[in-house]
């Protein structure tokens, strides 16, 4: 990879956001690879069933904590089980399809796990409530994942030596973990708001597990923080495009100065055919226009953004996140070739 861009996946960039339709990862990853060459990333096929899906996986990951699958959802166990296994040895059979399908790549993949405070949101104790509602179950559950991701990021290093990684932290609830949303158990009350410095603290802990490969946080809710993303250390920030208003141009503008890179989801991932994808220039107009709205150089937009789609593809047909995948990459040329 060029040293002269800032980022490693280079400039007019496009990759996945996590999730793929079916329950083939070799095909998965072949498609994730083929429509992505410059900057693909590890699928997620969450239709495989649980331990699949996002939080599954990255419960597989713990170190020393374990979880199974209770009714309510995935649960702290006190051993790995069923559960647990499974989670793991999809994960192989996903990095297994992985390696085969970038044998010689040289360049930026990017990799998943869900970020420490939706995951605290999402695993219950053993008395049914989330972690969330435990200051110190929240702390080992980030050093636990930690300790998780370090051994999968080497993992995939030792898998793809060519590979620049890039670490995709998804933080979907932390929004509502910041603003006292999550509800608890009996849904009659919520968990008291996480202070936004210790947020922002774990967070930072987290992304120092990367390295020096860039950590970019998705967060595809409405009200993401994303000056706490910045001040926590992410290389860039992957949003929703659609749920971005007026309101966010401070902060958008005070990261992209920062040396933060925009993801923007412009590609919805469900609700529309392959067939309507035909405008690369017109998905990506509103990024030009919100370029144009913080007095940015045109020229940047390449560079500091990527193109993405909105969120995950798993609800969308095989064909269509082909379609999407593909389209991403051409909107992304789109902002190199016409950034006016």
């Amino acid at each position: 990879m060029t040293e002269k861009w800032k980022f490693p996946w280079g400039p007019a960039a496009a990759t996945g956001i996590g999730s793929m339709p079916g329950e083939d990862a070799r095909e998965a990853v072949r498609t994730a690879t083929g429509a992505l060459e410059a900057f693909p990333f590890l699928p997620e096929l969450p239709a495989r069933g649980p331990g699949a899906d996002m939080t599954g996986r990255t419960a597989g990951l713990l170190a020393e904590l374990y979880a199974h699958v209770e009714p309510s959802g995935w649960r702290i166990s006190d051993r790995p089980g069923r559960d647990t296994r499974r989670a793991r040895a999809w994960l192989r059979e996903d990095l297994d399809a992985l390696e085969e399908f970038t044998q010689g790549f040289e360049g930026a993949l990017k990799v998943s796990a869900v970020g420490p405070w939706s995951l605290a949101a999402a695993l219950e104790r053993r008395n049914g409530e989330a972690m969330l509602g435990d200051a110190g179950a929240c702390r080992d559950l980030a050093g636990s994942l930690a300790e998780g991701l370090r051994e999968h990021l080497a993992d995939v290093r030792r898998r793809v030596p060519g590979a620049r990684l890039v670490l995709q932290l998804d933080e979907p609830s932390l929004p509502a973990v910041l603003t006292g949303r999550v509800p608890t158990a009996s849904g009659y009350r919520s968990h008291r708001a996480v202070d936004r410095a210790v947020a922002e603290e774990t967070l930072r802990g987290l992304v120092a597990v990367a390295g020096d490969d860039p950590v970019v946080v998705h967060c595809c809710a409405p009200g993401a923080p994303l000056g706490l993303l910045r001040r926590a250390g992410a290389r860039a920030i992957s949003v929703d495009f659609s749920l971005i208003t007026e309101r966010d141009d401070e902060e958008i503008g005070e990261a992209v100065e920062d040396g933060v890179a925009l993801f923007a989801g412009v590609v919805p991932g469900t609700g529309v055919t392959a067939e309507a994808l035909s405008d690369p220039a017109g998905t990506v107009g509103g990024v030009r226009s919100l370029w144009r709205r913080l007095g940015l150089p045109p020229a940047s937009l390449a560079e500091s953004v990527a193109v993405t789609p909105a969120c995950g593809l798993a609800g969308a047909s095989p064909a269509y996140a082909r379609a999407a995948l593909s389209h991403c990459v051409r909107a992304a040329r789109s902002l190199a070739n016409d950034p006016e």
